[in-house]
């Protein structure tokens, strides 16, 4: 088996581990090639300007290779590394509030799965996915933030306590809360 195979053959977790104690840039590429286009998505959803997520991701991933060492392996390496890229991303949103808020969006294919998976209150699946998509907009990077982690990306309250580094009971309250404001805000801008 050739080297290069070897490294392909590496688990995310495993190929991590090897780059955090040889900061090997060869091995990093792998994992940028890896992961690239799942980072630059997540970046054109805050961005929504190609160049913009080109520039983000290339943050991301320096970034990245500085804090690598802080991956535990509590949760999947995917995991973290969207919880990595969301909180870069919801940084940048903050860090760019001058600019207008309503050009920042995330990808919201699957944001259906709010709706339905809402079953404290029937409320949510009679709301209308473009102007679930518009509440969205309107609520805090941090609660969009969670409500994408659970209904966009599907992760477990699991996962998420693990990639936030907050207990079960935090999570599940916020993300309480968070679909209460964005009913909230439904309510408000769209009854």
């Amino acid at each position: 088996m050739e080297p290069s195979e070897k490294i392909d053959n590496l688990t995310d977790e495993a190929l991590v581990s090897a780059i955090v104690k040889t900061n090997d840039t060869l091995l990093f590429a792998v994992l940028y090639d890896r992961f690239a286009s799942m980072v630059y998505n997540k970046c054109y959803g805050f961005a929504k300007d190609g160049d913009e997520a080109k520039d983000l991701t290339q943050d991301v991933f320096l970034k990245l290779f500085v804090k690598l060492g802080s991956f535990k392996g509590k949760s999947k390496f995917s995991t973290w590394l969207y919880a990595f890229t969301y909180n870069h991303c919801v940084n940048y949103v903050t860090r760019n509030t001058a600019k207008k808020f309503e050009k920042k969006s995330v990808d919201y294919t699957d944001i259906e799965n709010l709706a339905e998976d809402y079953d404290e209150s029937s409320d949510f699946s009679d709301m209308r996915v473009d102007k679930l998509k518009k509440a969205l907009e309107l609520v805090s990077p941090d609660e969009k933030m969670i409500l994408l982690l659970k209904y966009q990306d599907n992760l477990s309250i699991k996962e998420i306590e693990s990639v936030l580094g907050i207990g079960e009971s935090a999570v599940k309250m916020r993300i309480k809360r968070a679909k209460d404001k964005l009913l909230t805000v439904y309510d408000n801008e769209f009854s």
